[in-house]
């Protein structure tokens, strides 16, 4: 009986944990930093760069905790349903992670995920995470669920911080129909 208590009580506190939103530090206004990570878009390698995504427009990076994982897999297909509605809005979307990235090839191309829609970047020792203290408190070494609007100037104009994947697409895409007006 202790046995199921105690575990009950445990899946209650990590649900709670769950549905409370991160704090990112980087605000809106200030510069993000630059980054250039390995990168896969529908199973295919490459180096994604900031600063040449920005010559395009906006840029939506978010930063998912891992590859395969029951919040990262809906927040990745949430992304794949929108991604028109960004392109129209000549933005970029960027997955990163810190984990699982020796998975992101077949994670960048599966239709319940990513849909080879968008690309995902390896994030290998959380250093571009930390820059954007995307950090997840939870599991030292993996990213946060945390995403930002990043304006064509650098400027991060939009960030959202919550471990329930369920509304960083419609904050990011708000953000990025704002920058359009």
């Amino acid at each position: 009986m202790t046995s199921r208590f105690n575990t009950i009580a445990l899946a209650t506190m990590l649900a709670a944990l769950c549905a409370l939103p991160a704090h990112a530090a980087l605000k809106v206004g200030a510069q993000a930093p630059e980054f250039s990570a390995p990168a896969y878009l529908a199973g295919k390698p490459f180096t994604f760069n900031l600063a040449d995504a920005l010559k395009q427009g906006p840029v939506v990076v978010y930063f998912f905790p891992a590859a395969h994982t029951a919040g990262c897999n809906i927040e990745a297909h949430l992304f794949s349903q929108a991604i028109e509605k960004f392109r129209a809005q000549h933005a970029t979307v960027i997955g990163v992670t810190a984990g699982n990235t020796e998975q992101l090839a077949d994670f960048s191309k599966e239709t319940e995920h990513c849909s080879g829609k968008f690309a995902v970047a390896a994030d290998v020792g959380a250093k571009i995470a930390g820059q954007y203290d995307a950090l997840l408190t939870l599991k030292p070494g993996w990213s946060d669920r945390t995403s930002y609007v990043i304006a064509p100037s650098g400027t991060i104009v939009h960030v959202y911080s919550n471990l329930d994947p369920k509304q960083h697409v419609t904050q990011t895409l708000d953000a990025v129909e704002a920058l359009a007006k």
